[in-house]
Parts: C-alpha cells; sequence; structure tokens
C-alpha cells in the first residue's frame, strides 16, 4: 500500500507489467501521467508527430516483442486520431492499453473543450473502454485492462482519464501482475478430433495469429510433421510455418493463385488453429464449404461458429493444444495429397524472374536473396504488397508484420515500433507511395529517436488498389487517384534520413546494400511502372477483360 497520485499509480501499473517503451503524442490533458514518466527510468516515451503514427508504432511493437503496446494521446482530437490504430489491434488481436486524457469531471456533459464519451466512442472497436474516476481505483482498473489486453483473444483496450483525477492522490493497493491462462483441450474432444481425423483423405491445417500469439510455431510445425498434414497460413500470418517447409502450401490472402484456393476447396478437413476464418483468409467466406468437415481451435468462444459451425469446436491455447494432438493414433494415408498441393503452391510462388518482370518481383526477389534470418518485414496496406505476400520466403518465425485491418499507413511507424522490440534484427517496410504519404512524418521520429529502419517506398503516383478496382468496375473513368509527384528521396532528407531512388534492379540491390550497411533511418524510394496495377494484371489487361 502506498499513497500517490493517480499518474504515479498509473506509470506504476506499467512498470509491473513490465511496460518499457511508451508511444504518444503529448497532450494537456495528461502532462501528470508525462511527469510521472519522467521520473520512471525504466520505461521510454517515444513521442510521434500523430497518433495514428503513435498508435500503429505501439500495435507493431507489441506484435514483434509479443506484449501489449502502450499508447497515449489527448481527449476527442488525439483519440480520434489514434482510433485507426485501435482498430487496427482489435481486428488483428493485438494486445495494447490506450490511455486518453479526458476533460474534467466537473466539466463533463457541457460539451467541455474537445470533450467526447470516450469510453462510448470506444466501445465497438476495443475488447474494453473504461473512463476512471475515483483515483484509488487506479491499480484496479488499469490492472484490469492489462488483463483483458492479454487474454483470452488478445486485443485493445481503453481506458479514460479525466485530467481532474490525475493528481488527485489516495492509497494505492497493487494487486498481481497478469498471468495469461492457458486452457487445454478435454480427453473427450481430443478422442473426438483423433476419430475425426481418421475418417478424412484430405486433411488441411489453416493456422492464424493465434499461434503467434500462444508462441506455437514449433508446436505447429512438431504437430504436422508428426502427421504428415499440410499447412496453409491464414491472411497475413505468413511467418507463423516456414515456406520452404515439403508441408507448406500457400497464404490466403488478397490475390492468392487459384490453385493455392483449390487447396482449400478440395479438403474434405480443415483443421482451423487459432484463426478467426477472417473474410480475407475465406475469400470472402466463399471456400468452405457445408460439405467439408471443419476442426476449430480457438482461444476465443466468441470466435468458434462465427464465421462457419465447426464440426468439432476447442477453446484452447494453440500450443497447448497442438501439444495435446501429438498423442492421436492415426493411420497417415494423405502423403500423396500434400505432395501435390506442396507441388500447387510452388508452381504458384516460384520466385524466378526475366527481364520483363516488375520492378517489384526482382525486389522480392533481391530481398529474398540478401535479406537474412535477423529480419522482420512490415508492409502498408496496397497492391504492391501483393509480390511480397505471393513471392517472399517467409523462413523464420518472427519475421513478418502485417495488418490484417488493411490499413493505409501502418508499414513504416509498425517498423519503428518493431525496431524498438526487437533492435538486433534489421526491419524493412514496404509502403506504395499512397499510404506512405499517410504517416510519412514518422520517418522523422525514427531519425530522431536513432531507430534504424529501412523504408522502400513503391511510387506509381497513384492510389493504385482502388484504381485497379476502379478499373475493374468502371474502365477508364479515372477519378480520385491519380496522385501527384513527390521526391521521397528529397523528403527523406529534409528529416534527416538517408534517402535513394531507383528504377531498376541493380539500383535497388546497391540502395538496399548501402541502407543495411549505414544503419541508418533509411528511404529507398522505386520507380514503378504504372501499368502493372498488380501481379497478373495490367491497367491495360482490366480494359480489356
Amino acid at each position: 500500500m502506498k499513497v500517490m497520485t493517480a499518474a504515479k499509480a498509473i506509470v506504476e501499473c506499467m512498470k509491473r507489467e513490465g511496460v518499457e517503451k511508451v508511444f504518444c503524442v503529448p497532450g494537456e490533458s495528461y502532462l501528470p501521467v508525462l511527469d510521472a514518466l519522467y521520473d520512471e527510468e525504466s520505461i521510454q516515451v517515444i513521442s510521434a508527430r500523430h497518433e495514428g503514427g503513435a498508435a500503429f508504432m505501439a500495435e507493431g511493437y507489441a506484435k514483434a516483442a509479443l506484449k501489449p503496446g502502450v499508447v497515449l494521446a489527448t481527449r476527442a482530437v488525439g483519440a480520434s486520431n489514434l482510433a485507426i490504430g485501435v482498430h487496427t489491434a482489435y481486428q488483428d488481436s493485438t494486445p495494447m492499453v490506450v490511455f486518453l486524457g479526458q476533460v474534467s469531471s466537473k466539466f463533463r456533459g457541457r460539451e467541455g473543450f474537445q470533450e467526447v464519451d470516450l469510453d462510448r466512442m470506444f466501445q465497438h472497436i476495443a475488447k474494453w473502454a473504461v473512463e476512471i474516476n475515483d483515483a484509488e481505483r487506479v491499480p484496479e482498473i488499469v490492472g484490469r485492462a492489462f488483463r483483458i489486453a492479454q487474454t483470452g483473444r488478445p486485443g485493445p483496450v481503453v481506458v479514460s482519464l479525466p485530467e481532474d483525477v490525475l493528481p488527485a492522490e489516495a492509497e494505492m493497493h497493487f494487486g498481481p501482475v497478469t498471468t495469461i491462462p492457458r486452457p487445454t483441450p478435454s480427453d473427450n474432444e481430443l478422442i473426438q478430433v483423433n476419430s475425426l481425423l481418421r475418417t478424412c483423405e484430405k486433411p488441411l491445417i489453416i493456422a492464424g495469429g493465434g499461434i503467434k500469439s500462444a508462441r506455437a510455431e514449433a508446436a505447429l510445425l512438431r504437430f504436422a510433421n508428426a502427421y504428415q498434414l499440410p499447412v496453409a497460413v491464414s491472411f497475413r500470418r505468413h511467418d507463423v510455418f516456414p515456406h520452404d517447409h515439403p508441408l507448406f502450401v500457400g497464404h490466403l490472402g488478397l490475390g492468392t493463385a487459384k490453385s493455392i484456393l483449390d487447396t482449400v476447396r478440395q479438403a474434405d478437413l480443415i483443421l482451423a488453429v487459432g484463426t478467426r476464418l477472417s473474410e480475407v483468409t475465406t475469400q470472402d467466406y466463399s471456400i468452405i464449404s457445408p460439405e467439408q468437415k471443419l476442426i476449430h481451435v480457438d482461444i476465443d468462444f466468441d470466435t468458434l461458429g462465427k464465421v462457419y459451425s465447426p464440426d468439432i469446436g476447442i477453446v484452447a491455447d494453440a500450443k497447448e493444444a497442438l501439444t495435446a494432438l501429438l498423442n492421436l493414433e492415426l493411420d497417415v494415408k494423405w502423403r500423396d495429397w500434400a505432395e501435390r498441393r506442396r507441388k500447387a503452391y510452388e508452381e504458384a510462388s516460384a520466385l524466378t524472374v526475366s527481364d520483363d518482370d516488375a520492378i517489384n518481383k526482382h525486389v522480392i526477389h533481391i530481398m529474398a536473396n540478401t535479406v537474412g534470418k535477423d529480419s522482420l518485414i512490415t508492409n502498408d496496406a496496397g497492391n504492391f504488397a501483393g509480390w511480397l505476400h505471393t513471392y517472399y520466403p517467409f523462413r523464420e518465425e518472427h519475421t513478418y508484420i502485417g495488418p490484417t485491418s488493411g490499413a493505409m499507413g501502418y508499414g513504416m511507424p509498425a517498423a519503428i515500433g518493431a525496431k524498438l522490440a526487437d533492435p538486433n534484427k534489421t526491419v524493412i517496410s514496404l509502403s506504395g507511395d499512397g499510404g506512405f504519404m499517410m504517416t510519412a512524418q514518422e520517418l522523422e521520429t525514427a531519425v530522431r529517436y536513432q531507430i534504424p529502419i529501412i523504408c522502400l517506398v513503391f511510387n506509381n503516383n497513384m492510389y493504385g488498389t482502388i484504381r485497379m478496382h476502379q478499373e475493374i468496375h468502371y474502365p477508364k473513368k479515372v477519378i480520385a487517384t491519380d496522385l501527384g509527384d513527390v521526391s521521397y528521396k528529397d523528403l527523406a532528407a529534409s528529416m534527416g534520413a538517408e534517402g535513394y531512388v531507383v528504377d531498376d534492379p541493380s539500383g535497388f540491390e546497391q540502395a538496399l546494400a548501402k541502407a543495411v550497411q549505414n544503419n541508418k533511418p533509411t528511404l529507398i524510394e522505386i520507380l514503378t511502372d504504372r501499368e502493372q496495377i498488380s501481379v497478373s494484371k495490367t491497367i491495360e489487361q482490366l480494359r480489356n477483360k
């Protein structure tokens, strides 16, 4: 028991929960918390240029560190700016605790300066949203916030902080730090799984983000090897299973090759582990049919049956479940099936290049052959990511971070957070020119804190993904998707970062080598062909379909 201010108690809770980095844009509404952070040497405060950037940094940090990201902002204006990061954390199942300054409780209900009901505002896109009105309840509520963010299906929690509560003193009683429950399947559930697997001839594992949250990559590998089960990964969860493994059969995302999707369609049993079977993973909920058997394992009760009703639904931690499933008694009769589906993946994803290929593919080829095991890749939203998703061979766990929410502006700030979480990794972000400019100011944050990330910006002077859909649905009627000329090399230099511009593979290879060697915040602008709108189509081909 200690007497302290609410603000100091919030920081004490952070310290007890092992928080080492806090991201923010400073605001007068929560100055007492910033003052308390000034006095806490074990926590570094990273001040961003925009609340959206700060939230993406916290989300990327959380994914890389496998611990909650913490972000602070002020009242309605800052809260609105960072809402995109909260939504991303919600859809990506990323643990995050958000502290928002709030108007004084004495002014509530009068439409005070920058007033909004923050707890109500975030209820739909957070696991829990709450306002602290009593200083003495800080340890209880903040402790609960960290617990909710990390347990079950992880996600964001929003805590509203009225500014008159923060300097108030009270006797603080701090409880134990969060321990994460790891439920395991029951004996009866294991018997049911064993029985159902015995009846199938074409089984398939779909592995999702729950593998990452549970640190179950090794367990998944052991399980797949034990029973020779082919493995596909859900949207933007590339690194949960090594792509060079003979049982890996593809990534279920945007623009996935038909032959890889056919693997899902042809399977007679799907074992979904740690995935919510999202719209993108299931191709608009179209590639899993009622005729297929479904075993769904997830840490969250509400996820089971939310999209597809499972034949067997198991609430369990992914690592615990996969370990328990190693005791099955199966006659493996699907080796030929696994080999065929592996061959289909290899044919669709072969990373060979020729002079006729777009520079985008050459970039991925060069990265695949030069970036080592100590690397981590983040990406923004956009068609440029199609080349990464289709061709880059992720061979190691914890080497990829991407937004399943499809948020533009994500890639570079997430790379900053990831680099802070794992300084020994070479961290490379991929962005289009449209998305990059949404958070481009955060490159200065990287420079100010000497965070040596490498930013690749694929520049085709347009919102490429939207232009693609525009050409599909309204060919030749181009509106609102063209963008102006920006020298990203000069923009980087103006912020104190290294900058390069390239338009051919050899130029990119040289620039990337320099960026890795220099160990400074670096931007490489890649001039790309506007006509090559996606991995498989040109604009002219879309118009003449």
